[in-house]
């Protein structure tokens, strides 16, 4: 197990020149309010390449989610620009449509379709982007294999677990392969075993599938356990206050959690939030 964790430069990544996933440069986000302007999100630069897990951590409020609707194009930012491979996700006040094909989302609430089989509701996005049923039948069932859901594709939301739903909610987010899998608090409202259960499954998932994670969380130990980098945000205005490289090697198993190396950079995270009281 390695411990070369550092501590880089806000929104920096060292991953060398290549053509980055996802760019933000500049990016705030104001609303407007009865009571005036709220500046959520504030001067954000940050660089994701391509395959890299990001987990954005915080106190409550401080713009995590709302960063993370800007990158999936659900609301425009204030300032700034955000591009997906160097396409920029707005022109001219409009969202890309392109652009937002590369994009996949996971919510903490599932958001099933409960008249919808699992398989159907895998299958869903790709439906609606006109694939021949025998085509999106043959990706769903795929994904559900990939997820750990064989034998429930024909089980109703309401016959599963939480972790069960949530594990439908990734391999729909798969289906269309989007080149950026965005998730906020994916895991937040399921216990604690079936949490660290979820938390493996998603490295696997992650692993087999080469995907480019930003990943919203509370929990400090998860997004040390599943990210590449660990970028932590200021109360509001949000803010990057630091980067921390996350360079133990993967596949990594539960037991790194027990270790002093983990749990230092865990402390040195707690550390830093607690400071901003």
């Amino acid at each position: 197990m390695r411990d070369d964790t550092t501590t880089v430069d806000p929104g920096v990544s060292d991953a060398g020149t290549e053509t980055p996933r996802l760019s933000i440069a500049g990016v705030g986000r104001d609303f407007h309010t009865r009571n005036g302007v709220v500046h959520a999100v504030s001067g954000i630069d940050l660089t994701i390449q391509r395959g890299e897990f990001v987990a954005l951590i915080g106190r409550s409020g401080c713009g995590k989610t709302t960063l993370l609707r800007m990158i999936g194009g659900l609301l425009p930012a204030t300032t700034g620009t955000i591009e997906v491979d160097r396409k920029p996700l707005w022109r001219d006040g409009r969202l890309d449509s392109s652009a937002v094909t590369k994009l996949g989302f996971v919510f903490q609430e599932a958001n099933l379709f409960p008249w919808f089989s699992v398989i159907d509701n895998i299958a869903l996005p790709l439906k609606l982007r006109g694939a021949r049923k025998r085509e999106r039948r043959a990706r769903a069932q795929e994904l559900a294999e990939l997820v750990g859901l064989t034998g429930f594709e024909s089980s109703y939301p309401r016959e599963l677990s939480g972790g069960m739903r949530q594990r439908a909610a990734i391999a729909r987010a798969l289906s269309t392969e989007p080149e950026l899998l965005l998730m906020d608090e994916p895991f937040g409202a399921l216990d604690a075993l079936t949490r660290e259960r979820m938390n493996l499954e998603l490295q696997r998932i992650v692993l087999e599938t080469s995907s480019t994670v930003v990943f919203v969380t509370h929990d400090i130990p998860e997004s040390v356990f599943l990210a590449d980098r660990v970028v932590q945000m200021t109360p509001r205005p949000g803010r990057i206050n630091k980067t921390l490289l996350v360079d133990f090697s993967k596949p990594r198993d539960v037991y790194l959690q027990t270790t002093p190396e983990f749990n230092e950079i865990v402390r040195s995270l707690r550390h830093e939030l607690d400071e901003e009281e």
